[in-house]
């Protein structure tokens, strides 16, 4: 098949760990490259960020990454992006008439949008939606704080219904997804994955103290729970939290987050068990994980989560908050703990016994491992893809953009945001 991945801001030739560079580059890339060494051939599509990009790049064999010029080409913040969809999705209708794909997958929503207006006049190339995060999510749990353009959740609600099919990560999402008015027949439920030939229990081990080891990776922003692990930090002696992420270790000091954080755990009294490593290069992420004794994933929310998947792959056990993927992926007593998200006494009794158990410590490792062979390993990722694909692809026509999303893009692209 001829598959164009749409995913405007998240490149899967980003560097991870800052602002809006994350689980969806991650995902985007495995998926690519999965789905190309399936036969296929693969064309992601991101939006220009730097003048000096080439207009396509091979990314894997099998795979192209073309950069559309949407915009200036210069980073911007993923929530900055919407005015420049209508030139985005123009973009893809002039490459797709002349290279038309069997079926384009769309990853977050404004990628949904350009997609629906870049194929609106081929008449059966279905479009299929992955959101990644869902407005109602974040308006929910950020509140006056979401810095979302104000009618995200409408837009996402007419692309549910507008594309052919919705792939969801993980069953939390199909709940909101029918919240929103998405019937259950349109979505299908397909999980992120991890590369287990990269992420395994086997191979180098980053140096570390000889205190028990607590291990939180992610972007360096308040939702993903840092200042729950600190302040469980305190009930557990002698352990180090290491968090990896956010920027290079010589841009740390000017991030307003560090700040915060460092203040509180000086507050608390644990600031010299509290080591930031900063951004690290994906290929030294392996290691690192297996360094740890337990991988902490406390964030408040989390649409799905590909670190506790990272953590199993590796045999580390995980101990992560109970909320969107994590529901899924950790196996509850068996490859970790979930706690009530927002609670570090919770947090720290889960870790506390885990440090006290060596012996749990290694089965449950053990047991990560296996379950993320079975379930998350990207070529049974990329296969459960394609079935969606084919099966979009062999249905009826998917319908046309509404009128609703045709009214918003015109008046988007007369400036009216």
């Amino acid at each position: 098949m001829r598959i164009s991945l749409v995913s405007e801001h998240a490149s899967p030739l980003a560097v991870l760990g800052e602002a809006d560079g994350g689980g969806q580059n991650v995902h985007v890339a495995g998926l690519a490259t999965a789905l190309a060494e399936r036969g296929h051939q693969v064309t992601v599509h991101t939006r220009r960020d730097d003048p000096g990009l080439p207009e396509t790049t091979p990314f894997a064999p099998g795979v192209l990454v073309h950069h559309v010029t949407a915009g200036p080409p210069t980073a911007l913040a993923k929530d900055d992006l919407l005015p420049h969809m209508p030139e985005f999705g123009a973009a893809l209708a002039r490459y797709w008439r002349s290279r038309r794909p069997d079926v384009v997958h769309a990853h977050f929503w404004m990628s949904g949008l350009a997609s629906l207006t870049g194929a609106r006049n081929l008449p059966g190339l279905p479009v299929v939606q992955t959101f990644h995060a869902l407005g109602s999510v974040k308006r929910r749990h950020q509140g006056d704080a979401d810095t979302s353009p104000a009618d995200r959740i409408e837009r996402e609600t007419t692309i549910g219904h507008s594309v052919a099919l919705t792939i969801a990560t993980c069953t939390d999402e199909v709940r909101e997804l029918v919240a929103l008015g998405i019937a259950p027949n349109r979505i299908q439920v397909v999980p992120c994955g991890v590369d287990v030939a990269v992420f395994t229990p086997h191979g180098p081990v980053a140096a570390r103290a000889r205190r028990p080891r607590l291990l939180q990776v992610g972007r360096m922003v308040p939702r993903k729970g840092t200042d729950v692990a600190l302040r469980a930090l305190a009930s557990i002696p002698d352990a180090e939290l290491v968090l990896a992420g956010g920027p290079p270790p010589d841009r740390l000091d000017d991030d307003p987050e560090v700040r915060r954080l460092r203040t509180l755990a000086g507050e608390l009294g644990v600031a010299d068990r509290f080591v930031l490593l900063g951004g690290v290069d994906r290929h030294e992420m392996p290691a690192l994980f297996r360094s740890a004794d337990v991988v902490l994933c406390p964030p408040h929310y989390e649409p799905f989560g590909i670190v506790p998947l990272e953590a199993m792959a590796c045999a580390r056990p995980v101990v992560a908050s109970a909320v969107g993927g994590h529901l899924d992926t950790v196996a509850e007593g068996r490859t970790g703990l979930l706690f009530p998200p927002g609670d570090p006494d919770a947090l720290a009794g889960a870790v506390n016994r885990l440090l006290a158990d060596p012996a749990a410590r290694t089965g449950w490792g053990a047991a990560g491992r296996r379950r993320a062979e079975a379930h998350y390993g990207w070529d049974r990722v990329a296969a459960a893809t394609e079935d969606a694909y084919r099966a979009v692809c062999a249905g009826p026509s998917p319908r046309r953009l509404s009128t609703v999303h045709r009214n918003r893009s015109a008046a988007t692209a007369s400036g009216v945001a």
